[in-house]
């Protein structure tokens, strides 16, 4: 949890810090021109921007909810990336506009005291919203990124209690910050952050779908780190990179480091050059020759040089420190007013705003709680309206029951087209609901995990057919609804489902097959065996590839294999003494070995432990459970890993042979959808045949690395070689990727 609230903590310090400020110069021009009375005005515009910030992340909080999951990415994602716009234009304006921000700030109020009580409201809303939308959207972005709100919350919550107490402390004089320093450090870190939130909205966009390469993965370590270790946690919240990445985010989150990194430190250093030289003349020109066009502010100023001199001299050349002058230079002066030691220039301010404070005082017939009540209560009715009128069903759409009593009740035949029901589960289980074609069973749309009195929306195309609902309570029997039917309308795109025993014949003939594996396997290890038992490293060098290969023709069932698989093919990351870890076992040890200069009797030993490995796992398969749903998901899973570790030579050992490895893979695959080759040509032929297309040109581009029995290293194929080949890898991928939906089990079948 802390470690995700450290982003939201320094948002939270920063942004309060900026808002602070701000509201300190509003006071303190209000109290150095005698109109203390208008405070509650100030105060009024900071609780509607307070309000506006937090019905805003109420209305991103809920809207997100209402979504489907791949438009909740999609939504997410575009919101990560507009809250890396916001917080980098922030950082860089703080950098640019602080110069001037103090005495704009009190022009506009300045003005405002001139036209009613209602314009100093809008002034200060207006001054301090923006800080609050900032911050809420960042807050949702870092929240949604960490999977949970407590830690983003904390941290937020304490980075702004933290903010408002440096800020009375500056108010009150009582401390002194170099804030050139802070808003510096804060803005390198907080570029550093974003760069990750950029990377984790991208993925987002991946996963909705509006982003291509979501099987382009740079790296995977998921198999390697510990996603619970303490170091793991805290690199995933404070800088949101993943043990697993694409291309696009790697690309994305190094780009906007190196650009925006570059830009914001030039500026620092170009911003602090010339800074010295004239601030001296600026402030002998202040001391000598007061403001002819605002005499009553500048008065007071004049009065006490010696008390700013030091926080100016500690930040002389940074534009941020103006803000913190402002208000402590009129906390000086208010208290000196309150003493009555301000002399004659008191009446003198007070004159000057008088005819400002009697029209609005004249009009004061209304309560004085009147405005602040309504400044919070219209943001959050307006939010409250949004998110009702988000999870409203839309005009037309039908309300239809899902329970074991009322599965279907309320439809009626529908029109052709994409329509919108809303599934109300008015029963007491979990369930979940299929939209079907009774006559065939094909699905057309299906909701999962609907709780009891709960409503989500499911969408799908209607055409002409026979339409019913079928409702599956957890732990109770299918219900199925009357059928309703639809006439006209082109043709509707429906899933056949598939049943756990439509899989049985596939799962069945698998088996065999790597039961057929195993055994050749068996004899494969135990020549490897023999090899370095007679000292013949060329012998067991030759043996040790047909074996490896043989193995990682078996891919399917890895997740079956259980202990085994780490025992026969585990590899040395993660491992405290890496390639020479006790533990370091299997092919990839006895790989090492022989292509660095290990002796035969040094690895005779691996040799027999992988052996007796096999054999264990041949003894063993038989009796182990393989799920049968695991059959459609190794399908896209095997040439995933293929891309991820063999394709960049990440498990490369000093063989060289991640292409013979490659090649393995996708025979392992091809056999697969051999298996359930039936059941996807019944449901989606044409998919089948860009399958088909694939393998056969990523199997040309592994024959053309492989020449007399040797293959060509992953890193010394051409440049336009491997692109070529991790084009077509990720093109498969993206074929395959619909497979594991297509024939996953549905309790509606």
């Amino acid at each position: 949890m802390w470690d995700d609230a450290f982003p939201s903590f320094l948002i939270g310090l920063r942004e309060g810090l900026e808002a602070g400020l701000i509201v300190s110069i509003l006071v303190a021009t209000l109290v150095r021109a005698g109109a203390k009375s208008r405070l509650p005005q100030v105060w009024t515009g900071v609780l509607a921007a307070i309000a506006l910030a937090m019905s805003f992340g109420a209305v991103l909080t809920f809207t997100a909810a209402s979504l489907s999951a791949t438009a909740q990415e999609a939504f997410g994602g575009t919101l990560s990336v507009v809250a890396v716009a916001f917080v980098t234009a922030m950082v860089f304006w703080m950098r640019r506009s602080a110069r001037s921000l103090s005495g704009e700030i009190k022009e506009k109020v300045t003005g405002a005291l001139a036209m009613g009580a209602g314009m100093l409201v809008v002034t200060s809303f207006l001054a301090v919203g923006r800080e609050g939308l900032e911050t809420a959207l960042f807050l949702w972005t870092t929240a949604r990124a960490a999977g949970e709100s407590a830690g983003p919350m904390i941290g937020a919550g304490i980075g702004l209690v933290i903010a408002a107490g440096l800020c009375w402390g500056l108010y009150r004089r009582v401390l002194k910050i170099n804030l050139t320093k802070f808003f510096t450090a804060t803005g390198v870190v907080l570029i550093v952050i974003a760069a990750g939130v950029l990377g984790y909205g991208l993925r987002d966009l991946q996963e909705g779908g509006v982003l291509p390469g979501k099987a382009a993965f740079a790296f995977d370590l998921s198999q390697t780190i510990d996603p619970n270790a303490w170091y793991t946690t805290l690199v995933q919240g404070v800088f949101n990179l993943m043990p697993a990445m694409t291309w696009l985010q790697i690309g994305a989150y190094v780009a906007y480091l190196v650009i925006v990194m570059t830009l914001f430190v030039r500026g620092v250093r170009s911003a602090a050059k010339p800074a010295p030289a004239p601030r001296p003349a600026t402030e002998k020109a202040a001391a000598d020759k007061p403001a002819e066009e605002k005499p009553v502010e500048d008065k007071p100023v004049e009065e006490k040089p010696v008390e700013e001199k030091p926080v100016e001299e500690k930040a002389a050349d940074e534009a941020v420190v103006e803000k913190a002058d402002a208000a402590q230079g009129a906390a000086a002066e208010a208290g000196a007013a309150e003493d009555g030691s301000a002399g004659g220039d008191a009446p003198e301010s007070e004159s000057a705003v008088e005819p400002a404070e009697a029209p609005a005082g004249a009009g004061r017939k209304r309560p004085g709680w009147l405005l602040p009540v309504a400044v919070v209560a219209v943001p959050a009715v307006v939010a409250g309206g949004i998110v009702a009128f988000g999870k409203s069903k839309p005009a037309g759409a039908p309300t239809i029951a899902v329970s074991e009593k009322e599965c279907g009740k309320g439809f009626t035949a529908p029109k052709p087209g994409r329509q919108t029901f809303q599934m109300q589960n008015t029963g007491d289980k979990t369930s979940e609901v299929y939209l079907v074609d009774p006559s065939t069973n094909a699905v057309y749309g299906e909701i999962e995990g609907l709780a009891p009195g709960t409503t989500r929306d499911l969408v799908a195309t209607i055409a002409g057919g026979s339409y019913a609902w079928r409702c599956v309570p957890t732990g109770g029997k299918a219900v199925t609804s009357a059928a309703v039917r639809v006439s006209g309308g082109g043709g509707a795109k429906a899933v056949v489902p598939v049943a756990e025993e439509d899989l049985a014949g596939p799962l069945r003939a698998y088996k065999q097959y790597v039961d057929r594996g195993l055994a050749t396997l068996t004899d494969q290890t135990q020549k490897l065996s023999d090899d370095l038992a007679g000292g013949d490293l060329d012998g067991a060098r030759t043996d040790w590839l047909t074996a490896h290969r043989t193995y990682s023709s078996l891919g399917a069932a890895y997740g079956t294999f259980e202990d085994f698989d780490k025992k026969i093919n585990g590899r040395a990351d993660g491992l405290p003494g890496g390639v020479h870890d006790k533990d370091f076992s299997g092919f990839h040890r006895i790989e090492y070995g022989l292509w660095h200069g290990a002796s035969a009797d040094e690895l005779s030993g691996p040799a027999q432990q992988l052996h007796d490995a096999v054999v264990g796992l041949r003894k063993a398969f038989p009796t182990q459970d393989f799920d049968p749903g695991d059959l459609p998901l190794r399908t896209h899973e095997i040439l995933e890993n293929t891309l991820q570790f063999e394709l960049t030579g990440d498990t490369d050992q000093g063989s060289g042979t991640n292409l013979a490895t490659a090649d393995a893979n996708l025979t392992g695959t091809r056999e697969l959808l051999d298996v359930l080759r039936p059941l996807i040509a019944k449901r989606e032929p044409q998919l089948l045949a860009s399958i088909e297309s694939d393998i056969a040109r990523m199997q040309k581009l592994l024959d053309d690395a492989h020449h007399d029995g040797t293959w060509t290293p992953v890193e010394k194929l051409d440049a336009t070689a491997r692109q070529r080949l991790n084009g077509i890898t990720g093109q498969l991928l993206e074929h395959l990727a619909p497979v594991p939906d297509l024939l996953e089990i549905r309790k509606s079948a």
